[in-house]
């Protein structure tokens, strides 16, 4: 029986971090509860292996970094970028069959992305498409990270829920029309749109500024989760009575785009990254510092709630309700569960 809560999709790429964060030296991290070490050689070329000498399970990250090999420093074994023992100095006799898992990693949109499943059947072109990522019209602030205290599914739910800005980002993305107009979702291939259009709105006050034009505007929020736990939170803004078709939005329409990737840790941690991309002002670095600093306080808030939603519910002593609101999320989880099953299925 599948348990979301406990069991993870294997066969997918997901962030392992910011490709800054990596050099040449050993970087331990969980990832679906499984540890693993990184380092870069000596030329920058990423490696992933399993965190654990086949002997006795010392973490390779305890022993010492060479230049494409890590030595284990309980007795020396030492394993090649490919996750081979090249090397075993009490072991007299040759051990062609032992080694560590490696893991196929790629560099892409300044992330360290990992497959943490069969590596061979890992595809660089399934990591997802980031339209625009190189459009120099475009502006994109830095990319930033966090660390959140629950499961990596609650993270997800919060991204499919327009609603919840009313009150938890009061100052920020909140806005008229979040609680009056109906959701539309939207089933994908491989994930779920939540999304609406609320024509002749005040824009939020995060957002008004960076209009081209004043007063009221015609605002979308599109919500969109993508297996196994990447997030796509777009915000359209055009004046009055020139937004609701998206492939028409007139030159004065604000775009800015929030992609946000959940890597599950274990069944109660995430780390989580993001970096914003808008359709203006690709040169204007203090706008661009001026999102990134209010969307990383709006994430703050929204891992505040999420952290004692996990306690809440991780320990809760009366049957939680869904809401409509919850439409998106539910559905999403479904996908995650059949997912699971099929890939559990085929094993």
């Amino acid at each position: 029986m599948v348990d979301i809560e406990k069991d993870f999709l294997y066969e997918n790429w997901y962030v392992a971090g910011l490709s800054s964060d990596f050099e040449h030296k050993l970087t331990p991290l969980k990832i679906l509860n499984e540890s693993v070490v990184f380092f870069r050689t000596m030329e920058g070329v990423a490696v992933a292996l399993e965190n654990a000498c086949p002997h006795r399970k010392l973490p390779l990250s305890c022993g010492r970094l060479h230049s494409e090999s890590i030595e284990c420093g309980y007795h020396g074994l030492t394993f090649d970028k490919n996750g081979r023992c090249i090397f075993a100095p009490t072991q007299p006799e040759a051990m062609p069959n032992v080694g560590v898992k490696s893991y196929p990693v790629v560099d892409r949109y300044g992330l360290l992305w990992i497959w943490m499943g069969d590596a061979n059947v890992a595809n660089p072109d399934d990591i997802f498409h980031i339209e625009n990522y190189d459009n120099p019209m475009w502006g994109r602030t830095a990319s930033g990270s966090m660390d959140i205290a629950c499961h990596y599914l609650y993270v997800t739910d919060n991204l499919l829920d327009p609603s919840h800005v009313a009150w938890v980002h009061v100052s920020s993305f909140a806005g008229s029309g979040t609680e009056d107009v109906p959701l539309k979702v939207d089933k994908l291939e491989d994930g779920v749109l939540v999304s609406r259009w609320m024509p002749d709105r005040e824009p939020p006050p995060y957002y008004a500024p960076m209009l081209s034009f004043e007063g009221n505007c015609d605002r979308k929020q599109h919500y969109e989760c993508r297996l196994p736990s990447i997030a796509i939170n777009k915000s359209i803004f055009t004046p009055v009575g020139e937004g609701g078709d998206d492939s028409a939005l007139p030159e004065t329409s604000f775009v800015n785009i929030s992609y946000n990737f959940m890597t599950p840790v274990d069944a109660d941690n995430t780390r989580y990254f993001w970096f914003q991309h808008r359709n203006t002002d690709p040169n204007n670095e203090a706008l661009s510092k001026q999102m990134f600093e209010a969307a990383k306080i709006a994430f703050i808030e929204d891992r505040d709630i999420l952290v004692e939603v996990h306690k809440g519910m991780k320990h809760k002593r009366t049957r939680n309700i869904n809401l409509g609101i919850d439409a998106g999320s539910m559905r999403f989880r479904k996908m995650i569960e059949k997912r699971i099953a099929a890939t559990s299925d085929a094993a």
